[in-house]
């Protein structure tokens, strides 16, 4: 059972769900490969330099491959949802940090794409509660349309 279902109240309903963009993975992936490219093109060479530059290229490979499981702890357990009462956020695989925050709470939304977010449909949102209370959710999958939603579903609740 998904975290949200076993922590909703009675009469609450989930009405949008978000995950953690793909995008995390681009860099690592980049790292990876060009790591294993190089090395494996100096490993047939005979030459001593390409074996040193094999070295450092394997040890960029394995900086790859490290920051690719650290990628995929940060997109796995994060889990995103707005509710007809609240919304909840979930990140963290060892260390869980949730954020839920009532609906009739929240006194902004804002988000934050960088020119790659913008292209890829990725970003941050930043929830300000009444209070000052400040909540972000780093790399979600189209915070435009669920800042559009949540405002709409905001605005339903006080018609």
């Amino acid at each position: 059972m998904r975290y949200f279902e076993k922590n909703l109240e009675p009469g609450e309903q989930v009405t949008l769900r978000a995950k953690s963009h793909w995008a995390i993975f681009i860099l690592p992936i980049i790292v990876t490969v060009l790591g294993f490219l190089v090395a494996f093109s100096a490993f047939f060479s005979t030459d001593q330099s390409a074996m040193a530059i094999m070295c450092i290229f394997m040890i960029i490979f394995l900086a790859g491959m490290i920051s690719l499981g650290i990628a995929l702890i940060i997109y796995q357990p994060t889990a995103f949802a707005v509710t007809n009462r609240r919304v909840i956020a979930k990140t963290g695989l060892i260390r869980h940090r949730t954020l839920e925050l009532l609906l009739t709470k929240v006194e902004s939304i804002d988000v934050s794409q960088p020119i790659m977010g913008r292209i890829l449909n990725y970003g941050t949102i930043t929830f300000v509660g009444t209070g000052g209370t400040r909540e972000s959710v780093h790399n979600i999958f189209g915070p435009m349309e669920i800042r559009k939603r949540i405002d709409a579903q905001i605005e339903g609740m006080h018609n």
